[in-house]
């Protein structure tokens, strides 16, 4: 779904307005774990408009341990408020019960982490199920958005992943929003590499540009009752990504702490934080020099060892700039 020109105006932002002819959206995190908060703002924007909106997420919880009568596929679990796990670390349960309290649909998809090929089977199954539309991978940070030559991937094994099983996928608008931009760093992500990228989209026709999330609009007060929902819920192992990007939406700067996890670095929470970047699917899924290596995967340790076999192939990385503004 390349944008021709003038397809977009910007009297209306470009997410929405891509989103606009779907009736049944997946909003799926991409990357894993409490990605899938990333995408609240965006679906209670889309719930308000009318959208049938799903959510998913790639969990990190132990899956095996909730009652078989939850799963809906051989990798899909439905998670709903009455959904229990002897895990204590079940981000989507906790999301589950948030959202019923909210009087919001109330189920989120849990996927363990896979491969390639058995992430997507899981994707089928969601998207057949429900007659989805589209498809929005939504990543907590800026790693998906990297193609393979950057001096650092981060740590990119579940948003590739995500990105190559959605590739294929049979759906008339696909889409990746990144949100949380420069919390990477702390993985080593370059972000003058991640402009790069954006504006080489940009050029091909893949890039949705940048939406910010009012700190006072009831998007973003729902999202960081959320997150703190979420913090309140797993103390011990809060978000830092989520605590970063839910800050950021109430207008706090800098070295902000709201977790014993982040002592001993130093945080620089700011307004770029709270901004989708949105681009095209398959686009993005064009750039990517290694995405070929990993189709075949089954399991997660695969596309582990396959991502790590292309870097210790790769010549010439990029060299790491600093931002200079």
């Amino acid at each position: 779904m390349p944008a021709a020109p003038g397809a977009f105006s910007l009297a209306v932002p470009p997410l929405f307005a891509a989103l606009a002819p779907a009736r049944n959206i997946l909003i799926a995190g991409a990357g894993g774990g409490f990605d899938v908060y990333a995408g609240l703002p965006l679906a209670f924007a889309l719930w308000r408009g009318g959208a049938q909106v799903h959510l998913a997420s790639l969990s990190f919880s132990q899956l095996e341990m909730i009652d078989r009568k939850h799963w809906v596929a051989e990798h899909v679990a439905a998670v709903r408020p009455e959904t229990t796990s002897p895990d204590w670390y079940f981000p989507e349960g906790t999301l589950a019960r948030w959202l019923a309290a909210q009087e919001l649909p109330p189920t989120v998809y849990a996927v363990p982490p896979l491969g390639v090929q058995t992430l997507r089977e899981a994707y089928r199954h969601l998207i057949e199920e429900h007659d989805i539309d589209a498809v929005v991978l939504v990543d907590g940070g800026t790693d998906i958005l990297l193609r393979g030559d950057e001096s650092d991937l981060g740590t990119p094994v579940e948003d590739i992943t995500s990105l190559a099983a959605a590739a294929a996928l049979d759906v008339p608008i696909k889409l990746v929003t990144s949100l949380g931009f420069g919390i990477d760093a702390y993985d080593g992500v370059n972000h003058v590499e991640v402009l790069e990228n954006l504006a080489a989209l940009d050029r091909d026709g893949g890039y949705l540009g940048a939406l910010s999330i009012p700190g006072s609009s009831r998007e973003a007060a729902m999202y960081r009752d959320a997150v703190a929902d979420a913090q309140a819920a797993t103390p011990d192992r809060p978000s830092i990504v989520q605590g970063q990007i839910a800050a950021a939406t109430s207008g706090a700067f800098g070295d902000v702490r709201f977790t014993r996890r982040t002592t001993g670095g130093d945080l620089f929470v700011n307004p770029l934080m709270a901004i989708y970047f949105t681009v095209d699917l398959d686009k993005l899924a064009a750039r990517c020099l290694y995405l070929d290596r990993i189709e075949n995967t089954i399991g997660r340790r695969q596309v582990i060892t396959r991502i790590q076999a292309f870097r210790d192939e790769l010549r010439h990385a990029r060299i790491p700039r600093a931002y200079p503004h």
